[in-house]
């Protein structure tokens, strides 16, 4: 059983990973980053505070940020070493079928994905706030796929490695959502008001990105 599903996961990572451009390398290569949406970190900031005050905008904050401290550092500190699963990118099975970008191949061990844990984590206390409905839920959604996207794309993670991340996440998420909501007595949102400046952040990145990836493949 553990090597069929070992066998789906390669082939599932192939068909996606076998597809490749230049325009599409260089927008992977910057979407997957960290740095490039602090933008829309800020602007989910700026959401929260403006929905919630001052105060519980601090308490959310903070709760997220512990939260995908402890869903990331769950992934990379603690789980990776136990299965110590190289990622496809290092595979000695199928590394030399996987597509490279730009030699970017990750660390030795990609079980569970970190990448796949924190997004999925931010994504799950937003649904938690605004519910699933929500506008902000839903570009986050959208964010949070192509994020696990990427991996797939760049040929550094496995689905298996990107499902199991998202469920820690999910985990992680709820864990400190309901701490959050015992301790400090933090309620969802009501109604969809305020998100423009988020969806804007998102919307303003991806389109820069796509520019960027224009530009660039044009001046090589």
């Amino acid at each position: 059983m553990i090597d069929f599903l070992n066998n789906l996961d390669m082939q599932a990572l192939l068909a996606v990973n076998s597809h490749h451009a230049a325009v599409p390398d260089i927008f992977m290569m910057a979407y997957t980053g960290k740095l490039i949406w602090a933008p829309l970190y800020l602007a989910l900031a700026w959401f929260v505070w403006k929905r919630a005050g001052w105060a519980h905008a601090i308490v959310i904050v903070l709760a997220i940020v512990t939260t995908i401290a402890l869903a990331d550092q769950t992934c990379a500190t603690l789980l990776r070493p136990i299965f110590e699963r190289l990622r496809p990118s290092h595979s000695t099975e199928i590394g030399g079928l996987v597509n490279v970008v730009n030699g970017y191949r990750g660390g030795l061990y990609g079980f569970p994905s970190c990448h796949a844990a924190n997004s999925v984590a931010l994504t799950v206390w937003f649904f938690l706030l605004c519910g699933a409905r929500s506008r902000l839920s839903m570009m986050l959604l959208v964010w949070c796929l192509l994020t696990c996207y990427t991996r797939m794309y760049l040929g550094v993670h496995y689905p298996g490695d990107l499902l199991f991340g998202s469920v820690v996440g999910s985990l992680c998420a709820l864990l400190c959502w309901f701490l959050a909501v015992r301790i400090f007595k933090i309620g969802k949102f009501r109604g969809d008001t305020a998100t423009q400046i988020p969806l804007a952040a998102f919307l303003l990145t991806v389109t820069a990105l796509l520019i960027y990836s224009i530009v660039a493949h044009l001046v090589r």
